[in-house]
């Protein structure tokens, strides 16, 4: 009879997989992530050439690696962003605990390939960075700990996700690693912030972040040599701050041209934490610039699209996620020229290096798929709809 009165409701044949991933996909973000990855691959052909022939490798022999890394980088990121959230966080959690065990081990069975810092391991034919991996995952957990403390009766999830930053953070300390470091940090005052975290509380923890850097310079002589070295007003040009200050000045505008740089040849760095000095000093500030609006789209696109969305944890993962993608590239450059510490941090899918590479990936695929459209309707018209 209700049929007869108000017709037969709809079936619609469920929509295959591959036409709703991309209609719901954020193409924007992901074509500026295609193109920071060609740009990775352009540098890389000038920059790890120098590199190459001191270690007595083919002139493309970083190239090539960079480019299988960056292939596995992107297929992980698709994968990724087909997925629903649960699945995501489902995933991002057996992550984190195995980078997590994998981290604690680091001092048993990791490297520091003459660096200082225990932060790899060593597997022959390649090293892999376990922090890289712990990040996105670490996001995602805190998130879920964060959005269940706003559930009735719900667990004290804000005070976990608080303990399991703090142990994060003095792990990598201990390597000592204080950029991942700050940016585990960042990442889940973010989220605080978002989720309603009272100012007070934000200031007083500026406040310990500011004490331990007073207390790690004063004890730990790797962090010492870098503030220093940030705070004295003359640079040694014989440092690699030096050489890429002096290459992102004779870059001017335009550059000096394709495969004139110098740097190149002077920066051991050149290829991975330094890369963007190699840009500034061959292609000029157009493509610093054009460079720095391909992060800034990707993250202003995905926090208002996060906006729309009424699931606090999907909303709080993927903000997190977005401020961590682009800090991480502010730092990068903001190291380059001398307006931050030096940090040993890379360049978003445009550095040399297959941990950053594929981890970079995964972190993006999950912004995707925080960030697809699906049929809610905005958090907006649903606080509305409430009144």
């Amino acid at each position: 009879m209700t049929e007869m009165v108000y017709g037969a409701v709809p079936q619609r044949a469920g929509e295959p997989i591959l036409p709703k991933w991309w209609r719901t996909l954020d193409k924007w973000s992901m074509t500026c992530v295609m193109l920071l990855f060609a740009v990775g691959l352009l540098l890389g052909l000038a920059a790890s050439v120098p590199l190459a022939e001191r270690n007595g490798f083919g002139n493309f022999h970083y190239v090539s690696r960079q480019a299988v890394f960056g292939c596995a980088a992107l297929v992980a990121m698709l994968l990724t962003s087909m997925m629903s959230p649960q699945l995501v966080r489902r995933l991002a959690v057996i992550g984190f605990v195995i980078s997590f065990a994998a981290l604690a081990l680091l001092p048993v069975f990791g490297t520091d390939f003459g660096k200082g810092a225990m932060r790899w391991y060593s597997l022959g034919f390649a090293s892999v960075q376990p922090s890289e991996f712990l990040k996105p995952g670490f996001v995602v957990v805190a998130a879920w700990l964060i959005a269940a403390s706003q559930e009735i009766n719900g667990p004290p999830g804000k005070l976990w996700s608080f303990g399991l930053c703090v142990t994060v953070v003095l792990m990598l300390v201990m390597q000592p690693d204080f950029g991942q470091a700050s940016l585990v940090l960042f990442g889940w005052g973010v989220m605080y912030f978002v989720a309603g975290a009272p100012m007070l509380l934000l200031v007083a923890m500026a406040g310990v972040v500011v004490l331990g850097g007073m207390f790690a310079y004063a004890n730990s002589e790797h962090f010492a040599r870098r503030i220093d070295g940030y705070l004295n007003p003359e640079v040694d040009p014989t440092t690699q701050l030096g050489y890429a200050t002096n290459a992102i000045r004779e870059g001017g505008l335009f550059g000096v041209g394709v495969g004139e740089g110098e740097v190149k040849w002077s920066l051991p760095d050149a290829h991975t934490d330094f890369i963007i000095a190699v840009a500034a000093e061959e292609y000029g500030l157009v493509l610093v610039l054009v460079i720095i609006s391909l992060y800034a789209l990707i993250v202003v696109r995905s926090l208002f699209r996060l906006m729309r969305e009424r699931d606090p944890f999907t909303r709080l993962a993927g903000t997190g996620l977005a401020a961590m993608f682009g800090v991480q590239a502010m730092i990068n450059m903001g190291v380059a020229v001398r307006l931050l510490p030096a940090k040993g941090m890379t360049l978003p899918f445009v550095s040399y290096g297959g941990s950053s590479l594929i981890a970079g990936g995964i972190a993006v695929g999950m912004l995707l798929a925080f960030t697809r459209t699906r049929p809610q309707g905005g958090i907006a018209d649903y606080l509305r709809g409430r009144g």
